[in-house]
């Protein structure tokens, strides 16, 4: 949610942050709904000062016995008091549509994001890790023939549909490895608070989180009103919802492993073969609750706790940030962690690591109250993948792989899988 008196006093400014993301200019049609809203709400201001001066008057007249002027006050009364109610009707409606306008307007991109148009504008600032040299052509994942037997999307299918997969036996287990591995050095090395949230929530909590109105077909509702989580973003952000807390209580952060849901509206025939793309997966998220002039540098250390693990993983990977153009809704700024797949040869996102600033918290009411005893102000939340779990999976498959058909597993996960640190060709665990 922006905030109205900013963009009262600088306009320009305003529009033109948002034309870097290519949007059109707002600030005319929001001041004048504000302005129209300001002057109704005056109006009932003053018609209530009338209809207060009215009603001291009424006794009056009826005490001298006049009883013309009681009528016509009590008349004046009675009409002011419909003309305040309907002017503060009016009132409440124009708020109400200052407030929609303002929720689906994107959030202004920090100066240092560079503009651009699409991905392919976005601009590498940190690589890791050499590409490894197979000696054989690499293949994708789900065509390994270690995992093949144990990836499967036609049964997937035949449960739930198209963009679903069952993973079973060893293919499985390290699945679930890697998760544990991400929390447990989220919790033990970064010192994040681990949390078991709800994956279903309110509408509350999917608006305070900018998914809703704009992006409510890009999620799935039940029949009774809960929305499925996009990310463990929505819940573990929403907890500061309509708290003051106090500056020594920031910042806060959390970590929690999930299901996720998306309905991927509008990615239509990308990435259909595998598992890069799915309708249900599993993520390992970070979020962070700060103090407004310490959100740039947590969001750098939310960054480094993500390409941390890939690192322990051996998986190459590149850091970017994103341009205008493709950056998230709610973002001020964003840096995508994209693991190497030898399989597609190419570099996928697998971690985006956000900060919204007070965007997000001016939606949900989420404030603290400075040491020092100023008045209250708006923290800052962050966001960030550590790491989506399906895809880490994918990588460490795909470069783990060998002529023979096994994965070599990272030395890290051995711990979590009795020690084992192979998949062998037919899919076991030695």
């Amino acid at each position: 949610m922006h905030d109205i008196r900013l963009i009262r006093e600088t306009p320009d400014a305003f529009d033109a942050a948002l034309a870097r993301r290519g949007d059109a200019a707002m600030s005319a049609a929001i001041l004048a709904l504000d302005e129209a809203r300001r002057a109704k709400i005056s109006a009932a201001e003053t018609a209530q000062a009338e209809q207060n001066k009215a009603s001291k008057l009424v006794g009056a007249a009826k005490t001298k016995g006049d009883e013309a002027e009681f009528e016509r006050l009590r008349t004046l009364v009675s009409d002011k008091k419909a003309e305040v109610a309907a002017m503060q009707a009016e009132a409440k409606e124009l708020d109400a549509q200052l407030t929609d306008m303002l929720a689906r307007i994107a959030n202004l991109p920090a100066s240092d994001v560079p503009d651009g148009a699409d991905e392919t504008d976005n601009v590498e600032v940190n690589r890791w890790g050499t590409p490894r040299d197979f000696g054989f052509a690499p293949k994708e994942h789900y065509q390994i023939e270690a995992v093949a037997a144990s990836m499967d999307f036609d049964t997937a299918a035949k449960i739930s549909g198209a963009r679903f997969v069952l993973l079973s036996g060893a293919v499985a287990r390290i699945h679930r490895a890697l998760a544990q591995f991400m929390l447990d050095t989220h919790v033990d090395v970064n010192g994040l608070t681990e949390a078991n949230p709800p994956v279903l929530v309110r509408d509350e909590a999917m608006y305070g989180t900018d998914k809703l109105p704009k992006f409510g077909g890009d999620s799935y509702q039940t029949t009774n009103g809960w929305w499925l989580v996009p990310t463990s973003e929505v819940p573990l952000t929403y907890i500061a919802a309509d708290q003051v807390m106090e500056e020594s209580d920031l910042p806060q952060r959390y970590t929690a492993h999930t299901l996720c849901f998306r309905s991927e509206a509008g990615s239509a025939g990308r990435d259909t073969a595998g598992m890069l793309r799915q309708h249900q997966f599993e993520k390992v998220e970070m979020v962070s609750i700060t103090h407004p002039d310490q959100s740039d540098a947590e969001q750098k250390r939310m960054l480094r706790c993500a390409e941390d693990l890939l690192e322990r993983l051996g998986v190459p990977y590149r850091t970017v940030i994103l341009c205008t153009g493709d950056m998230g809704f709610g973002a001020r700024r964003t840096y995508d962690i994209e693991a190497w797949l030898p399989g597609q040869n190419a570099y996928r996102e697998i971690s985006s690591v956000s900060t919204t600033g007070d965007f997000q918290a001016r939606r949900m009411n989420a404030r603290f109250k400075p040491a020092d005893g100023g008045k209250p102000q708006f923290v800052h939340t962050l966001n960030g993948s550590g790491l989506a779990v399906g895809r880490c999976l994918i990588a460490v498959l795909e470069n783990g792989q060998q002529a023979d058909g096994s994965v070599r597993l990272p030395e890290v996960l051995a711990a979590y899988l009795g020690g084992k640190t192979t998949l062998s060709p037919e899919g076991k665990l030695v």
